[in-house]
Parts: C-alpha cells; structure tokens; sequence
C-alpha cells in the first residue's frame, strides 16, 4: 500500500526527485577560514558529496502547486528526472497551476522549461521579488562572478516563455496558508516557504542548507555556490533557530525526508520528522 502524503495546511505534500547532484568534497567552505574548511572536509570524511536534488508537489482542492521544477535535461543523465516523477505521481504538466521558486538557480528552475517552451502551459511562476529584480537587471551581471552567472539567462528565459504569467512575490502570504520567508546569500532573493500555521506547519527551505547533518551542527558551513557567503550563514542558523523553535517540519531542495530541527551543543541536528 502507498503511504499517504504528509498533509500541512491543507496541503498533501509530495516529494519529487529530479535525481542525485554530485560534486568533489572542496566545494565546502567555512566562515572561519581555511583550518576551519579543511576541518569540515575531514569531518564530512568522504572525497565527493552525493546530494538529492527535490523539488516538491503541493495539492489541494484547487489542484496543484509545485515548489521548484528541477534542472530539466540540462545537467545530464542523473538529473532531470522531476518530469517522470511527476507522472508517476499522476500530475501532467498541464495540470500544474502554479510554481512557487526559491531561487533562480539551474537545479530548481531550469526544469520550468522545455527547450524554447514552457513545461507548465497554465501555469503561474511566483518569484521571490529580490531574486527577480537582482537577476532581471542585467547591469547587475558583471558585478556577479562569473561562475554565478546562469541565473541571469533563467530570468531572461523565464520573462520570454512565461511573459504574463510571472508574479514577484514579497516575503508574507503568496497562497492560502502558504507564506515566502526569506532566506538570502545562497542566492540574493533566495527564500524558503512555510506551508501551514501553527505547530502543524512545513518549512520547504531550498538551499538554506546542502548538507543535512553536517551544516546543522556547524551552520558556518557553506557552500562555494553561496553568492554571499557571510549572508548566507546568518540566514542559516536564524533559520535552524526559528524551525526548532516553532517546532516546523523542514525539507528542501537537498534534504532527504522531511526532519525537524532540535538544538544540539552549540548546533542543531535534523531528526526524523514524527
């Protein structure tokens, strides 16, 4: 028998996996400097990270949401792989009425696309507002690294394949019981969003964390994908802080299942959600 999707807001939630990201273990950094990396290198303990790549189905009456689209086919065989997730879970691309972004990076958007068409034909692309106006200004560009650079082309495509059907969307409510939070560095708008109130709700963060266990327990870990990296680390652990607080179910983009968060010593760790 299927196990019945967890329910948040009046929301059943489905996890999609668009496939496995993998990458040499120096792609971890740390606020404290270079001991402190290559101490969190040798902690991690293996030479490659291997992380899932999600992104997530949300239905209710009123039919479906998805909360980021995947990389498409465009970072190889072992990604891309939402679309047949999606059918297996019996949603067409036309049933999809919304998609709720995180952040314009490659791995959560550019799975809203299909060549030079859009993948969703009815649906609404939400944006976080401060990741629109930043990679929709092209001035911006050579300001940006240029290793961080792929989202400016997203916004490009995004605003050509879905002109009249993209909302910028302020940190609050986007959705009935669902809220954007912002969570930048990872990316300049990055956010997460809170689906549900109360004790009963699901935090799907995106980015603010890669590795689970690891960046939980030392949230100065970060990623050399931050674009800020400072920023992203103060994001990190006010988010931790505020999940375990609010005793929030959390996942996101690179989480396997979904956790809560308890504090641990002078970290947290991700637990099983109950």
């Amino acid at each position: 028998m299927t196990a019945q999707p967890p329910r948040f807001g009046g929301y059943d939630v489905t996890t999609l996996l668009d496939g496995i990201f993998e990458a040499p273990a120096d792609v971890i950094v740390h606020q404290s400097g270079a001991a402190a990396r290559a101490e969190a290198i040798a902690r991690f303990g293996q030479p490659r990270i291997s992380i899932a790549v999600n992104c997530f189905a949300l239905r209710d009456a009123g039919g479906v949401t998805l909360v980021d689209a995947g990389t498409g086919p465009s970072w190889g065989a072992a990604l891309g792989h939402a679309p047949q997730a999606m059918a297996e879970a019996g949603i067409r691309p036309e049933d999809v009425g919304r998609v709720l972004v995180t952040h314009l990076h490659g791995d959560h958007a550019l799975g809203l696309f299909d060549g030079e068409r859009p993948r969703f034909p009815a649906a609404e692309i939400v944006v976080p507002q401060a990741d629109l106006g930043y990679y929709g200004d092209e001035a911006k560009r050579a300001a940006t690294p240029e290793s961080k650079r792929g989202a400016f082309d997203i916004a490009a495509s995004l605003r050509r394949l879905y002109a009249g059907r993209i909302r910028a969307a302020e940190p609050g409510p986007v959705l009935p019981g669902v809220a954007l939070v912002p969570l930048p560095g990872h990316s300049f708008g990055h956010s997460g969003y809170l689906i549900g109130d109360g004790e009963r709700s699901l935090l799907l963060w995106g980015d603010a964390l890669h590795l689970g266990a690891l960046q939980a327990a030392d949230p100065a870990i970060g990623m050399v994908y931050d674009l800020d990296a400072n920023q992203a680390v103060r994001s990190r652990r006010d988010i931790l802080e505020r999940a375990a607080a609010k005793g929030w179910t959390v996942s996101g983009g690179h989480i396997t299942g979904f956790r809560q968060v308890r504090r641990q010593g002078d970290g947290y760790a991700l637990v099983p959600a109950a």
